[in-house]
């Protein structure tokens, strides 16, 4: 990252100086796959037909996020492990806790479905309003970390349309299923 002194770690690496001293590679690398997986889980939930429980939809994607983020950080503690690299127990807690940015993307669309809960509007609305702003976030993140790099305008729209595709991607998807 330009004007950084530390450099970025490797994938998987947890840098000296705890969570909150992560580089905005950190931040996009997990905010994109939490937007991901963000958009399939509500995509996959808002089952057509079947009675909403935009409570227990969000439930299940917040508790999926948590569940992601604790696996792919314990799985950068066994792979370190594994590498001989060996780990403190300092370690392993920050690695978990280096996944926060995947659940915290993931909370836009849990409120999107607590407002359904409170009737604000429907289930149907709340997930395509979600899918709508998760694949837009998407191009933000793709478009923001091209940038960050030292990419000029239009190389960093390319790069947020290429995000955003994945978005696109569950859209069409999830139209072609219901």
């Amino acid at each position: 990252m330009p004007g950084h002194a530390d450099p970025v770690p490797p994938h998987g690496a947890v840098p000296r100086g705890g969570p909150r001293h992560r580089p905005a590679e950190w931040w996009l690398f997990r905010g994109i796959y939490g937007l991901v997986l963000a958009s399939a889980l509500v995509a996959a939930l808002d089952v057509p037909g079947e009675e909403a429980d935009p409570a227990q939809d969000a439930l299940w994607v917040l508790l999926t996020a948590l569940a992601s983020g604790a696996a792919h950080g314990y799985a950068h503690v066994i792979a370190r492990r594994a590498a001989g690299g060996g780990t403190e127990r300092a370690g392993r807690t920050r690695a978990i806790l280096a996944e926060w940015p995947l659940v915290a993307a993931v909370l836009p669309t849990v409120l999107l479905l607590l407002g359904a809960t409170a009737h604000w509007y429907s289930e149907g609305t709340a997930a395509d309003v979600a899918l709508l702003f998760n694949t837009v976030a998407l191009f933000a993140l793709g478009f923001s970390a091209a940038r960050a790099a030292g990419l000029g305008p239009l190389s960093s729209c390319r790069a947020g349309l290429v995000d955003m595709l994945i978005g696109l991607v569950v859209i069409a998807a999830d139209a072609l299923i219901e």
